[in-house]
């Protein structure tokens, strides 16, 4: 079954918060509306709005308006650091298609990200609850250091398990857990449930970043819309090369490519991966995974018995079982 269908029954909420991203992200200026329109046809999954409104359902449902608002602005955010991302790590590609920067060039890139971040900040203003306003806050802080610090990590061969995490959570695992958090404080979840929902969000985040990192180097080019190993390319040590760098010979092997004089090339990668395979680094990073989706599985064990409640299990089984 198709991750979608599991969400199907939300198609009309959801089609709301697509009109109303086309909506705030219109712009007069005709650089900035090109490279809006291109970003929203790109699509996505749009997953951290599915999780605001399924964490809304399992609450009042009679704030439908502001859980768009709230979910409608987190992806605001979401598209601003993609943009900004994509920038970062020079990459000619994204779903399979020429990013923002190559369309434009990086410095305006930078400014279309700014805009449409400040779209979100706009956005967050028409949400009622000022403690939601202000997790939504601290949430945008927390990704920009996450960003710096991968910034700061890359090409650092010497660091841990520990700063790969600490980078992910910040990066990845914070904002979906704000989106289950903001979902329930908008419809009035008691602090208990709201914390649930968190938790949820955060341990699912972890391991929707790090099967991420682990697809880097197992699916196809056509499947990830970028080059196999890009990751690794651009300096981006993630978990799977942590774990094949326990090897003593690997860990030889990698600093020896990154420190030729052509550093790591699409042509190494494909070598790289096949002693990642012989030393169980891939099967390794699904275990931790695997642990990461277990707990946000217990943390929906006291929520209520809800469809929504049902839903979300089974977004994280569906993300579980990513091979692909």
């Amino acid at each position: 079954m198709k991750l979608a269908k599991t969400y199907g029954y939300l198609k009309k909420d959801l089609d709301s918060i697509e009109e109303s991203l086309g909506l705030k992200i219109q712009a007069e200026h005709p650089i900035l509306k090109r490279a809006s329109l291109q970003l929203l046809k790109a699509g996505g999954k749009r997953i951290r709005p599915i999780f605001v409104l399924l964490a809304g359902q399992l609450g009042d449902a009679g704030n439908r308006k502001q859980l768009i608002d709230a979910a409608v602005s987190i992806e605001l955010i979401h598209m601003a650091t993609l943009v900004h991302d994509d920038v970062i790590d020079n990459a000619s590609l994204r779903r399979g298609k020429p990013t923002i920067r190559v369309q434009h060039d990086n410095r305006t890139a930078m400014y279309i990200g700014d805009y449409i971040l400040a779209c979100a900040l706009e956005s967050i203003t028409n949400i009622e609850n000022p403690n939601v306003q202000q997790v939504l806050s601290k949430t945008i802080v927390e990704v920009c250091i996450g960003e710096i610090e991968q910034i700061k990590d890359k090409f650092d061969w010497e660091q841990n398990l520990r700063t790969y995490l600490r980078r992910i959570r910040r990066k990845t695992a914070i904002l979906i857990a704000t989106c289950c958090k903001v979902g329930a404080m908008i419809a009035g979840l008691p602090p208990k449930s709201s914390q649930a929902l968190y938790k949820y969000g955060y341990y699912l985040g972890m391991s929707f970043q790090i099967t991420d990192d682990i697809l880097d180097f197992t699916a196809t080019e056509k499947q990830l819309g970028k080059p196999v190993g890009n990751d690794l390319i651009q300096g981006n040590i993630t978990l799977p090369v942590l774990e094949a760098m326990k090897d003593q010979g690997f860990s030889d092997f990698l600093l020896q490519k990154a420190e030729s004089r052509d550093g790591i090339g699409k042509e190494d990668i494909q070598e790289l991966i096949a002693v990642m395979k012989r030393l169980e680094a891939i099967e390794s990073s699904y275990s931790i995974s695997d642990r990461y989706l277990e707990k946000a599985m217990q943390a929906l064990s006291g929520l209520p018995d809800r469809k929504a409640k049902q839903t979300l299990g089974e977004i994280a089984s569906f993300m579980g079982r990513r091979r692909s």
